[in-house]
């Protein structure tokens, strides 16, 4: 049995002999009636001191341990809270290497809606914000990436590449664009394996220094949730494919010999409960679990550099930011809320409905790029029927071998309700898009009337998305609109704040009250581990307008 030192009720245990109180000694002091307001003023440190049972405010001074009171003047350290800049939490060596001033990303959302004008206010404020690609075609990538291009001074953006395994064409020929206008950083997601043209992209140019040191241009920031899918882009890209590779001239022998000596990703973001691809998994368990992987892969590998571990999903309020970063995140990235914001890509109905949502106003609906495969997508169901006729569609497809075999009475209904036109109408609708983007999908549902059908329901999963964006009026009951339980808590968040109205809510605004919340939160927490319980509201600061947070903190990056 274990030993326990049992204390008197009435006592407290003395301090080791070796150990002197701390005194402090100074002028500038105040009440404990300010501590609400002083925790918030993130720049300056301070102390709680105490003087014959009375606690007070203490700022600057001198600090001195002695065994008795150095003077009549000087008073007991009870606490000590240092000053916490949003530029202080995460890693620094993320935001070295990627040119930022805060540990602060913004996820890509497909079909534009991380739009070029969300993804350029917020590089123009230190952070970097990621290129929604996925679903646009070739051309609409390219019409971005010109103007990402054309902002002078080299500020921080990436693309998003996502997992297209029935377009396996089109990865490859995003790789291509990406390479030909030599973007730098992509953020890969929704990939259930590392793919050829990801690890093309990871080593292009890949090459030594002057000093042997190993250089990869290209880097990559995955997105996952699933632990076998991780320790794939923490590990050094597959023997098979560099073998490919090579043979296909695309990289030289010792181009994959330095291959085997780096990780595929420098970033990994663990995504918990989150909108769109998700596995719902919660980040309190997944983020530990995550850096745990990456610990027992640096040290199988001794990487120069190792991997570093962000958080996404579910953040959305100042507590959700400072968790993850007390977890031990290198940067958090949001996702669900900047779809709100007036920058994103998305349509004022859209973020109408979003303005309304709470945290139970989400359901999983079939993933229209995997349909086939049954994978699945967080979207919100307040004010759209969208989940359940999604739902359906797939409960069709596994059911009937082709339109032909669904019932007369079932196929009425479906043109009726959810296609609004005739079965034949849409595929023909359905055979001019893919005669454009991927002509192979239309001949193999010639062959097969299954996948015709896959095409046909895959139609009306893929405009869903795009009446959204659009805001097409007449199909507000059939919007996809992707979203997570982070949309709810940031609606209780800014309710009755200048962020409440979806016409007030603005990217920046809402990534440094996020930020500066999660720093006061971090001083609330340093002054709660000294035995001292900060005053209500500092667990989750509320919104306040970014002139305010500008006229503390200068977070502009001018």
């Amino acid at each position: 049995m274990n030993a326990v030192t049992q204390f008197p009720a009435a006592e407290t245990p003395q301090a080791p002999a070796h150990a002197q109180p701390v005194w402090w000694s100074g002028a500038n002091i105040c009440g404990m009636e300010r501590i609400d307001e002083v925790l918030r003023e993130i720049d300056r440190p301070f102390y709680i001191v105490e003087q014959a049972g009375v606690r007070r405010i203490a700022f600057g001074g001198a600090i001195q341990h002695a065994a008795a009171p150095p003077s009549e003047s000087a008073f007991a350290l009870a606490a000590s809270v240092p000053a916490v800049r949003p530029e202080a939490l995460g890693d620094p060596q993320f935001r070295r290497d990627h040119g930022l001033r805060f540990a602060y990303m913004t996820g890509a959302m497909a079909n534009g809606i991380a739009s070029v004008r969300l993804v350029r206010a917020i590089a123009h404020a230190g952070m970097l914000g990621s290129f929604g690609a996925a679903g646009l075609s070739l051309a609409a990538i390219e019409e971005a990436l010109v103007q990402l291009k054309s902002d002078p001074g080299g500020l921080p953006w990436c693309v998003n590449l996502i997992h297209s395994p029935n377009e396996t064409g089109k990865e490859e020929a995003t790789v291509d664009l990406l390479l030909r206008y030599g973007v730098r950083l992509i953020e890969a997601s929704a990939y259930l394996a590392l793919t050829l043209p990801a690890v093309r992209y990871r080593l292009h140019g890949i090459h030594t220094d002057n000093e042997g040191r190993i250089v990869a241009p290209n880097r990559i920031i995955a997105k996952v949730s699933r632990v076998e899918v991780a320790s794939k882009w923490l590990s050094p890209p597959p023997e098979q494919m560099l073998s490919q590779l090579v043979a296909a001239g695309q990289i030289s022998e010792a181009q994959a010999e330095l291959a085997r000596r780096i990780p595929m990703a420098d970033d990994l973001t663990v995504e918990a409960d989150s909108g769109g691809h998700t596995d719902n998994r919660p980040a309190i368990t997944l983020i530990p679990t995550m850096l745990a992987l990456r610990d027992r892969v640096q040290r199988e590998h001794r990487y120069a550099h190792r991997p570093r571990v962000g958080a996404a999903g579910g953040i959305a309020t100042p507590a959700g930011a400072a968790g993850a970063f007390a977890m031990g995140a290198a940067y958090i990235a949001t996702g669900s809320v900047n779809q709100a914001c007036v920058e994103s890509g998305s349509s004022d109905l859209a973020r109408a409905m979003l303005a309304e949502a709470g945290q139970a106003d989400t359901a999983m609906a079939p993933a229209v790029d995997m349909f086939e495969m049954g994978v699945k997508v967080q979207v919100l169901k307040r004010g759209t029927l969208f989940p359940m006729r999604a739902g359906k569609l797939y409960e069709c497809y596994r059911n009937y071998a082709g339109i032909e075999a669904i019932p007369a009475a079932e196929r009425e209904n479906l043109e009726k309700t959810i296609f609004r036109a005739p079965l034949e109408e849409i595929w023909k609708t359905t055979q001019n898009f893919f005669n454009d983007r991927d002509p192979e999908q239309i001949r193999r549902a010639e062959r097969d009337p299954k996948h015709k059908l896959a095409l046909i329901c895959r139609w009306y999963l893929g405009m869903s998305s795009r009446w959204a964006i659009a805001g097409e009026a007449s199909r507000k009951a059939d919007y996809q609109v992707w979203c997570g339980p982070a949309m709810g808590a940031f609606n209780e968040w800014t309710r009755g704040s200048h962020l409440e109205q979806p016409g007030g809510r603005r990217v920046v605004d809402v990534a440094l009250n996020l930020l500066h919340g999660a720093a006061v939160i971090s001083r609330a927490n340093n002054l709660r581990c000294q035995g001292i319980a900060p005053p209500e509201g500092c667990d989750n600061p509320a919104p306040v307008p970014v002139e305010e947070l500008l006229s503390d903190s200068d977070y502009r990056n001018d």
